[in-house]
């Protein structure tokens, strides 16, 4: 997939999960079952001193969950240790770091509707994209639990790689 001729990293074939920090790792997958129907397919406890190095947290001990929706993993972290995280950090879209998990959806209307039904904070009802690469595609922000921003994007009819 890259060339290593062009300065890309050699082997470097896709994206193998995303991963979001939360809180409290059950009333997450908690959400993820009941509003999206999702879950885990591996879940795992992890500490020791070759984990806290690589992550550059000391005494580092986490609570890990994988989920699968398509062909991609989300992978929610909680850690246990260190018992000293911000619990007031607030990243607006705007903000350097910041980040959101993007689902894509066959009909953004329904899946529009489903949220609302489960009390999901939508920011706004589906927009259409009316100009540009990606003319035709829907999409619609919301929150999460924990803080955690989301997206659903329905692609245009007839839409090709």
């Amino acid at each position: 997939m890259s060339d290593p001729q062009a300065g890309g990293m050699a082997g470097l074939v896709g994206i193998q999960h995303v991963s979001s920090t939360v809180r409290d790792l059950g009333e997450t997958l908690g959400w993820y079952r009941d509003v999206l129907g999702v879950e885990p397919f591996m879940t795992m406890e992890a500490e020791g001193p070759e984990l806290s190095a690589g992550l550059r947290v000391p005494g580092a001990a986490l609570d890990v969950a994988f989920l699968k929706v398509g062909g991609a993993w989300i992978e929610l972290i909680e850690y246990v240790k260190p018992d000293d995280t911000n619990d007031d950090v607030v990243l607006r879209r705007c903000d350097h770091g910041a980040a959101h998990i993007c689902f894509e959806v066959e009909d953004i209307q329904a899946a529009y509707q489903h949220l609302l039904a489960h009390d999901v904070d939508c920011y706004n009802e589906p927009t259409y994209v009316p100009a540009g690469p990606l003319e035709g595609a829907w999409f619609l922000y919301f929150d999460g639990p924990e803080g955690l921003k989301y997206e659903l994007h329905q692609m245009p009819e007839g839409w090709a790689e």
